[in-house]
C-alpha cells in the first residue's frame, strides 16, 4: 500500500486484540532503491513470507536498514533474520542492547534523538525521542512529506498501554508540534489520515481517564487499580483487562507522585524457591528445545515433498509401466 512518495506499508493482517486489524512494517525511501523498515513483526513465518513476499512483488529492492520504534517483541522479533537472509543493517533505540537481548545481531547502529536517516534523493528521516509507551520508544518523521510512524505510541484503531504518563504526555505534546504533519502510520491498526485530531484526541482521552479515576476515589475508600480497571472499563474485552490495569496504574503513579494521593503499600507473595525457579526454567527450555524440533521436522518434511517432485515414484512400483506407439 503506498502512503506518499516514498512511503509504502506491508499490513499484515492481526487477530490479537492487543493489535486491532493489522500489525505493519513500513519501507521508506525511493523507490528502487535500498529501503529504510521501520519494525519488523513477531518471530513468526506469516510477518517473514508476507515481508519477502512483497518485496519480491511489489518493491523489487532489498531493504538496507531495518529499523525499528521500540524493544517490544511483536516489532522487533525478526532483527537477526533481517540480517541473516536479507542482509540489512540493523538500527535499535540507543541503549536498547539489554532490552533486545538475544533478538539482535552483534552488529547494530544506534539511533538517537534528533539524528536524520538519509536515505538519498533528498529523502530524509528524523529519529524522535517518545518515551511514555515504553521506555526506549521512539517515532521517526519523514516532514518533507508529512509522514509520522509512531510505532506504538499512536494506534491506528485503538488507544495504546502506557508505561510512564508523565512522559507519554509530554511525547504527545511534541508530536502535536511538528510542522507539516499529514498523516501517521501507527504500528497496529489502520493509517491515520487526521494526525493532529487523533494526537489531540490521545491527550483528551488521558485528561478523561484521570479525570474519571479521581471522581471514582472520591466515592472513598482505599481500592486496587484492578478495581478501578473492572469500573471503568465495564465493557472491555476481557483479554485486555491487564493492559487496561496498567494504564490505570500509570494514572494513579503519576497522581502519587504529584502528591495527590495516599499510596497503602500491597503484600507479595514470597517469591518462589530456588529450586521452583529452576525447575520453571528447565520446564521453558524444554519447551522452546520441542518447538524449534517441532519447526525442524516441519522444514524437512516440506523438503522432502519437494524431492519427491524431482525423483521418479520408484517407491510405488517394482517395475513401472511403459508406453509406444503401436
Amino acid at each position: 500500500m503506498k502512503i506518499s512518495e516514498s512511503v509504502r506499508a506491508a499490513m499484515v493482517p492481526d487477530d490479537n486484540p492487543m493489535h486491532p486489524d493489522y500489525t505493519s512494517i513500513y519501507l521508506v525511501g525511493p523507490e528502487g532503491n535500498q529501503s529504510l523498515t521501520i519494525d519488523s513483526g513477531e518471530e513468526i513465518d506469516r510477518y517473514r513470507w508476507f515481508l519477502r513476499g512483497y518485496l519480491a512483488s511489489v518493491e523489487q529492492e532489498e531493504i538496507g536498514i531495518a529499523a525499528i520504534t521500540h524493544h517490544h517483541s511483536d516489532h522487533s522479533g525478526n532483527l537477526k533474520w533481517a540480517k541473516q537472509y536479507l542482509n540489512a543493517e540493523v538500527a535499535i533505540p540507543k541503549g536498547g542492547r539489554k532490552l533486545l537481548k538475544g533478538r539482535i545481531p552483534r552488529e547494530v547502529q544506534q539511533l538517537e534523538d534528533g539524528q536524520i536517516l538519509n536515505l538519498g534523493s533528498g529523502v530524509n528521516v528524523q529519529v524522535l525521542a517518545t518515551p511514555g509507551h515504553s521506555v526506549d520508544s521512539l517515532c521517526y518523521y519523514l516532514e518533507d512529506e508529512g509522514v509520522l510512524f509512531t510505532g506504538d505510541t499512536l494506534l491506528g484503531s485503538s488507544t495504546t498501554t502506557v508505561w510512564d504518563l508523565g512522559e507519554y504526555r509530554n511525547s504527545l505534546q511534541r508530536l502535536l508540534e511538528l510542522p507539516n504533519l499529514k498523516v501517521i502510520c501507527p504500528g497496529h491498526g489502520k493509517i491515520v489520515h487526521d494526525p493532529r485530531e487523533r494526537l489531540q484526541g490521545y491527550v483528551d482521552h488521558r485528561n478523561m481517564r484521570e479525570k474519571q479515576i479521581i471522581e471514582a476515589l472520591q466515592e472513598g475508600g482505599a481500592v486496587t487499580s484492578w478495581d478501578l480497571m473492572l469500573k471503568l472499563y465495564p465493557d472491555i474485552d476481557s483479554r485486555l483487562h491487564r493492559a487496561a490495569d496498567g494504564n490505570v496504574r500509570s494514572h494513579l503513579t503519576q497522581l502519587s507522585e504529584e502528591g495527590r494521593l495516599t499510596t497503602y503499600e500491597g503484600k507479595r507473595r514470597r517469591p518462589a524457591s530456588a529450586a521452583k525457579i529452576q525447575r520453571d526454567i528447565e520446564h521453558v527450555h524444554q519447551r522452546d528445545l520441542i518447538i524449534k524440533q517441532a519447526k525442524r521436522l516441519e522444514a524437512t518434511q516440506r523438503r522432502k515433498a519437494i524431492q519427491a517432485q524431482e525423483n521418479p515414484p520408484d517407491a510405488e512400483w517394482i517395475e513401472q509401466p511403459r508406453y509406444e506407439l503401436s
